[in-house]
C-alpha cells in the first residue's frame, strides 16, 4: 500500500477499479497494521486505511476532548476529497467507535460494516476522563513511548509470536502526543451500543475468543445491538491485535462482509 496525504490526513491505499474498503486502526496502532489483511483481499479493491488524526503525518484535531463524530467527520472530508461516495468500513478496536459513528450518522456512505475486537467506550460525558483512559495518558507521559509500547504489546496477542509481537510493539512505540491522548479522551466519552442501535447497514463483529481487552462478552453485546447484524466471528486461539496474530480470518469476515453489501 503506498502512502499518500490529503488535507490533515496522511493515508495507504492499495488501486483497484472494484469496491472501495476504508480501514480504521485502533488506539495504540496505524494503518500499517493492515498491511497482512490486505494481501488477502481480492486484488481488485480499492482499500485506503487511514492514520487517524494525530497519529504517524495525520494533524490533531482541534478539540483536546474531542468525540467519536469528530474522528467520523475528519473520514468523511477524507473520503469526499478522495470522491468516494459510498465504502464498507472496517474499524479495529478504536476504529469501531469511529466506523461506528459514521456508519450511524451517514448511512447512505456506508454498505456494510465490520466491527473487529470492537472497544465499545465508557460512555462518559465529554470532559469526564475515566480512569482507564487517564491512565493511559499518564503511563505514555511518564513512561514515553518506547517503554509504553514494550510494557504493554504483549498483552494484545495471546500466541505472542516473536515476529507478530515486535510488529505490534514498533507500532504502539509510534504512538505520540497529543493524538493518543485526544484518542483516549475520545474511548472515554464514546458510546458504540448507542450507536449500534443507528446503524442500517448490514454489519458483522468478529474479536478475538482470548482477547483480554475487548472481550468477547462485549462483542456478544455490540453484536445483539445491531439492527443487521450479520455475523458474529470469535477467531480461536487469537487475541486483540487480529490483524497481526489472524489476517486470513479477518480477511475473510471483510470478503464475506462485501458480499453483503453487494447484495443489500
Amino acid at each position: 500500500m503506498r502512502r499518500h496525504r490529503s488535507g490533515a490526513v496522511e493515508f495507504r491505499e492499495r488501486d483497484g477499479a472494484g469496491p472501495v474498503l476504508i480501514l480504521l486502526h485502533g488506539i495504540g496502532s496505524a494503518a500499517r497494521s493492515f498491511e497482512p489483511v490486505v494481501e488477502r483481499l481480492p486484488r481488485d479493491w480499492r482499500v485506503i486505511a487511514w492514520e487517524a488524526p494525530g497519529y504517524a503525518g495525520s494533524k490533531p484535531l482541534k478539540a483536546d476532548w474531542p468525540l467519536a463524530e469528530d474522528y467520523a467527520d475528519a473520514l468523511a472530508g477524507l473520503i469526499d476529497r478522495l470522491g468516494i461516495a459510498r465504502a464498507a468500513l472496517a474499524g479495529h478496536s478504536l476504529g469501531a467507535l469511529i466506523a461506528g459513528a459514521f456508519a450511524a450518522s451517514r448511512p447512505a456512505r456506508v454498505s456494510g460494516l465490520l466491527l473487529a475486537s470492537p472497544a465499545l467506550g465508557h460512555g462518559r460525558a465529554a470532559g469526564d476522563l475515566s480512569p482507564e483512559a487517564a491512565s493511559r495518558i499518564a503511563a505514555l507521559e511518564a513512561e514515553g513511548a518506547e517503554a509504553f509500547a514494550a510494557a504493554r504489546a504483549a498483552r494484545l496477542l495471546h500466541r505472542g509470536e516473536p515476529a507478530a509481537l515486535e510488529a505490534v510493539r514498533a507500532m504502539m512505540a509510534a504512538v505520540k502526543l497529543p493524538g493518543y491522548a485526544q484518542a483516549a479522551r475520545m474511548l472515554a466519552s464514546g458510546d458504540l451500543l448507542a450507536d449500534a442501535a443507528r446503524i442500517g447497514a448490514p454489519a458483522d463483529v468478529i474479536c478475538g475468543a482470548e482477547d483480554m481487552v475487548t472481550p468477547p462478552e462485549g462483542a456478544r453485546r455490540l453484536f445483539a445491538a445491531l439492527p443487521r447484524a450479520g455475523a458474529l466471528t470469535l477467531v480461536p486461539e487469537t487475541g486483540h491485535a487480529l490483524a497481526t496474530e489472524a489476517p486470513e480470518a479477518f480477511a475473510a469476515a471483510l470478503r464475506a462482509l462485501m458480499v453483503q453489501g453487494e447484495t443489500a
